[in-house]
């Protein structure tokens, strides 16, 4: 897998261009024996082309925008990009007005020189764990394609547009795990920073207080380099934190709950591996962990605050939605102000509860999902994709209740099915998250 590191350094020395980048991904998009056409539901090959052949200019002159102007990337179907409707997955908004400003995330990355190839598909709406979308087919995860296993969403064609080599990197949003989860299934790195880090506009909404807008690639220095450039920083691979002494909370309650047997040795390996360099690996129970999932089971936050964003639109259009994705939204109707109210304040308590319980660890570890990705076809059934849905979403979710960042890195060995190890910061703890995370990558694939 090439990393943005490795392309910007070969870009620099003329190994490569970036008009060959963007037309091996375009190849790749394309492939009927591939997963392009369940992927994308836009490709701009002709724009990403132009672009290209500017990027390649502008560096023979000496004056690329940055190191990685050239290189293709992906970028979900809910944002906002100028003179391109935003139909977040749907076909109630296929038809929406074009966009007529930039998502100011897309934009940062596009001024920094990166080519969008096309939008990938998504979950509707973004409401959803699993990746699933009657509307325009479900992309296979890359593990198990014969089967046909889900590719974690909402992010889902975001996700196999990297592992395929569609994209180098791909930009999604994560609510609830929309970028960890199919960053996990799909063997990428995802990564959900501090929500407050990048601007949510021109993203179209899902849940005000939990939404943010996150990258997956295929490193933890990719992540990184691209949150850098949406938060508005100067982008530089994170150096590497010691792992000697490191304190790593192992929460002991609650998620490891329902861990298949693939899963449950991955989690093992990759525990032994960082005890092995050093890490002081210390299993703890959180009580405040336990006290999220009723907050939810009332109406919670995502529920009602999707419920207002939708409920017009539903009114006239509703037989168009996905009926799984407007139940859930329609549930929200049925929350009353005074619950909503409780969640808000329910939340801060969880949240200052668990900033004392964490104040002495360095990170929090856990597997990213429970379990390695069930087949499509076994999610017909209503009850099993409810349970796959609760099950996909129950650790990565506590992080953005939490309102902290964390990231996914594979730990599955090569030619198994994709699990990922979620390291979980504390707010605003972004950088640190990221140091640290780039020491366990080294020690993980070491």
């Amino acid at each position: 897998m090439k990393t943005l590191q490795h392309l910007a350094t070969a870009l620099a020395a003329g190994t490569i261009t970036s008009a060959a980048l963007v037309e091996q991904c375009l190849a790749n998009i394309a492939d009927p024996q591939g997963e392009g056409g369940r992927a994308f539901l836009r490709v701009d090959g002709e724009s990403a082309r132009a672009a290209a052949l500017a990027m390649d200019g502008l560096r023979r002159a000496g004056v690329a925008p940055s190191p990685y102007a050239g290189i293709p990337i992906s970028v979900k179907d809910l944002f906002d990009i100028a003179g391109q409707p935003t139909p977040a997955g749907s076909a109630v908004l296929a038809d929406a007005p074009a966009a007529t400003a930039t998502a100011p995330a897309i934009a940062r990355l596009l001024a920094a020189g990166f080519i969008a190839v096309g939008r990938t598909n998504m979950t509707e709406f973004a409401f959803s764990g699993l990746g699933i979308n009657p509307h325009y087919d479900t992309p296979r995860s890359p593990w198990d394609r014969a089967t046909g296993r889900i590719p974690g969403g909402s992010t889902s064609g975001g996700a196999v547009s990297v592992s395929d080599g569609m994209a180098y990197a791909a930009i999604g949003t994560d609510t609830g795990g929309s970028c960890r989860i199919p960053a996990a299934l799909c063997g990428i790195t995802g990564y959900k920073p501090t929500q407050r880090r990048i601007p949510l506009a021109g993203a179209f909404p899902l849940s005000s207080s939990q939404d943010s807008i996150g990258p997956l690639a295929n490193s933890v220095a990719c992540c990184a380099i691209l949150d850098a450039i949406m938060a508005g920083e100067v982008p530089v691979p994170p150096a590497p934190m010691s792992l000697v002494g490191l304190r790593v909370a192992l929460p002991a309650n609650l998620v490891l709950d329902g861990m298949d047997n693939a899963v449950a040795q991955a989690y093992a390996n990759a525990l032994a591996a960082l005890e092995a360099a050093g890490a002081r690996l210390i299993e703890v129970a959180f009580p405040a962990l336990d006290d999220i999932g009723p907050v939810q089971a009332k109406g919670g936050l995502n529920v009602p605050e999707a419920w207002a964003l939708h409920r017009d639109l539903l009114a006239r259009a509703g037989d168009r939605y996905d009926p799984r994705v407007r139940q859930r939204i329609e549930r929200g109707g049925t929350v009353p102000v005074a619950d909503y109210i409780d969640a808000i304040r329910a939340r801060a308590a969880i949240i200052a509860r668990m900033d004392a319980q964490t104040r002495d660890f360095d990170v929090l570890v856990m597997p990213t999902c429970p379990t390695i990705a069930p087949s499509i076809a076994e999610l017909d059934d209503e009850a099993a994709y409810v349970s796959a849905n609760m099950r996909m979403l129950r650790n990565t979710a506590m992080a953005n209740f939490l309102d902290r960042c964390a990231i996914s890195i594979p730990c599955h060995r090569p030619g198994e099915a994709g699990v990922g190890l979620m390291l979980m910061g504390e707010t605003m703890g972004d950088a640190k998250l990221l140091r640290i995370a780039q020491a366990v990558e080294a020690v993980l694939a070491g």
